[in-house]
C-alpha cells in the first residue's frame, strides 16, 4: 500500500476498502476524474489479493483503435489477418490467473462492450481468426471518469456490462477535494 499515502478519513477508508475488496473475487469499478489515482488503487487491490503472484495487465481503452481491440485483448492466430505472422496471447490470456485493469472503460463503443461482456459471461476468449474458446481466469478491475449510469441512460453504455462491472464500486476523489 506504499503508493497510497495520506491519513485523512477518506484515505483510511480507501485503504480499508481495498483490504476488504482484495480477497473477494468480484469485479471492481473505480470511478473518479482523471488523475485521481485509479490505476494506483487497482494496483493496490491486485497486490493484496490472492492473485498477487500472477500478472496485472493494464489496458488503456482510449489508446487501442477499435479495429485492433479484439486482437489486443483476446489475441489472434497466425494468418488471422494481413500481418499476423505469428499467434499472440492477448491481454486476457497474458493475465490468466491474475487481474485485468481496464482503464477508461466508458470510452468503448457498444460493439466492443458486447465483445467484452461475452468474455465476462463465458470466461473464455476467442482469438481473432479462431472459432475455439480458450478459458481464462481473470479478475476485472475497471475504471472510468464517466458517470456510467448516465451513459447507460443515454444508450452509450450497455446496462448488462455495467452490472457485471459495478459489483464493487470505489470512488477516487481529486487531490483538491482531499483535506490533507
Amino acid at each position: 500500500m506504499d503508493s497510497l499515502v495520506g491519513n485523512s478519513p477518506w484515505a483510511r477508508d480507501l485503504r480499508g476498502s481495498i483490504e476488504r475488496v482484495a480477497d473477494c473475487r468480484s469485479n471492481v469499478l473505480i470511478i473518479g476524474p482523471s488523475g485521481t489515482g485509479k490505476e494506483l488503487i487497482a494496483g493496490a487491490i491486485h497486490r493484496q489479493s490472492r492473485r498477487a503472484n500472477a500478472p496485472l495487465v493494464a489496458i488503456d481503452c482510449t489508446s487501442i483503435p477499435a479495429g485492433l481491440f479484439p486482437s489486443q485483448l483476446f489475441g489472434h492466430v497466425k494468418g488471422a489477418f494481413s500481418g499476423a505472422e505469428c499467434s499472440t496471447l492477448g491481454s486476457f490470456r497474458a493475465a490468466d490467473g491474475g487481474t485485468v485493469f481496464l482503464d477508461e472503460i466508458g470510452e468503448l463503443n457498444l460493439e466492443l462492450q458486447a465483445q467484452l461482456l461475452r468474455v465476462l459471461q463465458q470466461r473464455t476468449v476467442i482469438p481473432v481468426g479462431s472459432h475455439e474458446g480458450i478459458a481464462v481466469d481473470v479478475r476485472i478491475i475497471a475504471a472510468t471518469s464517466r458517470h456510467l449510469a448516465e451513459e447507460v441512460d443515454a444508450g452509450r453504455f450497455r446496462l448488462d456490462l455495467y452490472y457485471r462491472l459495478n459489483v464493487v464500486k470505489l470512488q477516487a476523489i481529486p487531490l483538491c477535494d482531499r483535506p490533507e
